[in-house]
C-alpha cells in the first residue's frame, strides 16, 4: 500500500494516543509546576531555602533514573498496564504530595510522583509509530514535540496563577481528576501488545541497579554542585566517584549482556545517535532558559509567581502557533531543513537575549521569548521521526526510554552549568566593576554625594548614616548589574551550544515514512 492509500483514521487509533498524551502533559508540566511557586512552598512547609530546591530536584531525579527502564517495563507489563500503573501512581502521589506537612514528606512524595510517572513519556513516542503510519507520523511527533517544549514551558505560568488565585498545595490536586480519567481510560481503549512476565526471570538486575546508583548520583551532583563550590565539597566528590563508576560499569555490562535493560547498541544507527545528541542539546535550550528566566525576574525584578508566569506566556503561544505551521511545511520539506530552521532560530533567540538589561520586563521579554518558542516544535518534532523512525520496532522500546533522558539530562546538565555561571561569573563581574568604583569616578561620587545628603536631610542631619545609605545602594546597583550580566553569560552559553547543534543536522539521514504499521508483538 502506498503512502497516500492509507486507510481513513479511527477513532481506535485516535482516542488511545489523545489519553496517552493527556498524561505525558501531566507528567512534563510537573517537572516546571513549581517553578515559579518554590518560595510559597518553602514558606508553607517552613523549609530552609537550601532545602526547597529538592522539590524540583527530587522529581527530575527520580524520572530521570525511571525513563529509561520503560522500554524493559513495556515489554514486562505491556504498553496498556505500564501506563495505567503509571498514571495511577501518579495521581496518588499528586495527592500524597498536596497533602505534604514538612520539607521532608514533601521530598519523598514528589520522588515517588517522577519515579511512578515518568513512564507516561517514552510509551507515547513508541505509541505513536503503532497508531500512525506513513506521513501520518509528521502529525503525530508534532504532537508529541509541542507537548514536550510546551508542558515544561507552560509549568510556571499555570503553576503561578494557581498559587496566587487558590494555594500552592493545588499545584498538586489539579493532577487528580485528569490522573482518575487516564487510568481508567487507559485499560479500555490501549490495545498495543501482551504482557510477557518471563522477562522477570532473565532480567538484568546489577544493570538496573548500575543505572539508578549511576544517573541518581549524575542528578545529585548536578543539582548541588554549585551551591556546595563543586569539589571541594566532601560528599559531591563521593557521588562523583559514584556516578563515574557506576555509570561505566552500566556501560560496560550493557554492551556485554544478553538482554540489556537499556539498549545502548542502538547508538550504532548513526541517525539514533546524532538524535539523541540533538535530542540532550535541545533540553539544555528547553529547560535552562525556563530556570533562568523565572529567576530573572524573580531576584532582579522582584516579581512574584503570577507576574513570572505571565512574563513567560509568550514561550507558550508562540509554540502553539509554530505548530500548524510545521505541519504545513513538513509535509512539503526534508525534515531535516526544518530541524536545522528551528535549532538555528531557538540559537537567534539566546542571542537576543543576551542584551537583557536590568529593566526588561513583559514587554522586552516578548519578542526574544516568542523567537525561543515558535521553533520548539521545528527542533523537537523532526528528531523523533528522525532518530527513532529508522529503529525496528523491537529495538525501538528499548530505544525510546534512552532518547527521553537524553532531553531530560541535557536539562539537568543546562541547569547545572547555569547555576554555575550565575555563582561564579556574578561574582567576577561585581570585581570588575567595583575596579572602577574609586575616587576618580566623578559620577559616581555625584551619586554618592546626592544619596547621602538627601538622607541626612531626611534622618535628622546625620551624615554618616546618609553615606553608609548611600555605599549600600551602590552596592546593591553594583551587583544588580553584575547579575545582569551574568544571566546575558548563561544565555550566550546556550545560543553556542544551539548553533552547534544546528550543524550536527545535516549528519542524519532521511527516514522515509512508511504506509504499514510494524509488526507489534500482541
Amino acid at each position: 500500500m502506498k503512502t497516500d492509500e492509507l486507510p481513513p483514521l479511527r477513532a481506535k487509533d485516535i482516542l488511545p494516543f489523545v489519553v496517552m498524551c493527556v498524561g505525558m502533559f501531566m507528567a512534563l508540566l510537573d517537572i516546571q509546576i513549581v517553578a515559579s511557586s518554590l518560595q510559597d512552598i518553602g514558606g508553607g512547609l517552613s523549609a530552609a531555602r537550601d532545602q526547597i530546591s529538592w522539590v524540583q530536584t527530587a522529581y527530575l531525579i527520580a524520572e530521570i533514573i525511571m525513563i529509561p527502564l520503560s522500554g524493559w517495563l513495556t515489554r514486562l507489563l505491556s504498553t496498556r498496564w505500564l501506563f495505567t500503573a503509571s498514571a495511577v501512581g501518579f495521581t496518588l502521589a499528586s495527592l500524597l504530595c498536596g497533602l505534604a506537612w514538612n520539607i521532608e514528606s514533601m521530598i519523598v512524595f514528589r520522588a515517588l510522583q517522577g519515579l511512578l510517572g515518568a513512564s507516561m513519556i517514552p510509551t507515547v513516542f513508541t505509541s505513536s509509530f503503532h497508531y500512525f503510519q506513513g506521513k501520518r507520523r509528521v502529525y503525530a511527533a508534532a504532537v508529541i514535540g509541542t507537548i514536550a517544549s510546551i508542558a515544561p514551558t507552560l509549568g510556571p505560568v499555570i503553576g503561578g496563577w494557581i498559587t496566587d488565585t487558590l494555594n500552592w498545595r493545588w499545584l498538586f490536586y489539579i493532577n487528580l481528576f485528569p490522573g482518575v480519567l487516564v487510568a481508567l481510560l487507559t485499560p479500555v481503549l490501549v490495545k498495543i501488545d501482551e504482557p510477557d512476565l518471563s522477562l522477570l526471570k532473565k532480567a538484568d538486575y546489577l544493570g538496573i541497579a548500575l543505572m539508578a546508583v549511576g544517573l541518581g548520583s549524575l542528578q545529585y551532583v548536578l543539582e548541588e554542585g554549585a551551591r556546595w563550590n563543586w569539589f571541594d565539597d566532601q560528599t559531591i566528590q563521593t557521588f562523583s566517584v559514584l556516578a563515574v563508576v557506576a555509570g561505566i560499569l552500566f556501560i560496560i555490562r550493557s554492551l556485554t549482556y544478553a538482554n540489556p535493560v537499556v539498549d545502548l547498541r542502538a547508538l550504532g544507527d548513526r541517525n539514533f545517535l546524532v538524535g539523541s545528541i540533538l535530542s540532550f542539546m535541545t533540553g539544555v535550550g528547553m529547560f535552562a532558559t525556563i530556570f533562568l528566566t523565572p529567576l530573572f525576574l524573580g531576584y532582579v525584578r522582584g516579581y512574584d509567581a503570577w507576574q513570572i508566569g505571565i512574563a513567560i506566556s509568550a514561550t507558550g503561544l508562540a509554540s502553539l502557533i509554530g505548530v500548524p505551521i510545521y505541519i504545513t511545511l513538513a509535509k512539503r520539506f526534508d525534515t531535516r531543513w526544518l530541524m536545522m530552521f528551528g535549532l538555528a532560530m531557538f540559537a537567534l533567540s539566546m542571542w537576543s537575549f543576551s542584551g537583557i538589561t536590568h529593566d526588561w520586563g513583559s514587554s522586552e521579554l516578548f519578542l526574544p521569548q516568542f523567537l525561543r518558542g515558535f521553533p520548539q516544535v521545528f527542533a523537537v518534532a523532526p528528531a523523533v521521526t528522525l532518530g527513532l523512525g529508522g529503529l525496528s520496532p523491537e529495538r525501538l522500546k528499548y530505544a525510546s526510554g534512552l532518547f527521553n533522558m537524553m532531553r531530560n539530562l541535557g536539562g539537568a546538565i543546562g541547569i547545572a552549568v547555569c547555576a554555575t555561571l550565575l555563582n561564579d561569573r556574578a561574582n567576577l563581574h561585581f570585581l570588575r566593576m567595583a575596579e572602577h568604583l574609586n575616587a576618580t569616578n566623578a559620577p559616581m561620587q555625584e551619586m554618592l554625594h546626592g544619596v547621602s545628603v538627601k538622607v541626612a536631610a531626611a534622618t535628622g542631619g546625620d551624615l554618616l548614616h546618609g553615606q553608609a545609605v548611600a555605599l549600600k545602594q551602590l552596592w546593591s546597583l553594583t551587583w544588580r548589574e553584575a547579575q545582569v550580566q551574568t544571566f546575558a553569560d548563561a544565555f550566550l552559553v546556550i545560543g553556542v551550544c544551539l548553533a552547534i547543534a544546528t550543524l550536527l543536522v545535516p549528519l542524519m539521514k532521511k527516514v522515509a515514512p512508511t504506509a504499514t504499521p510494524p509488526a507489534e508483538a500482541h
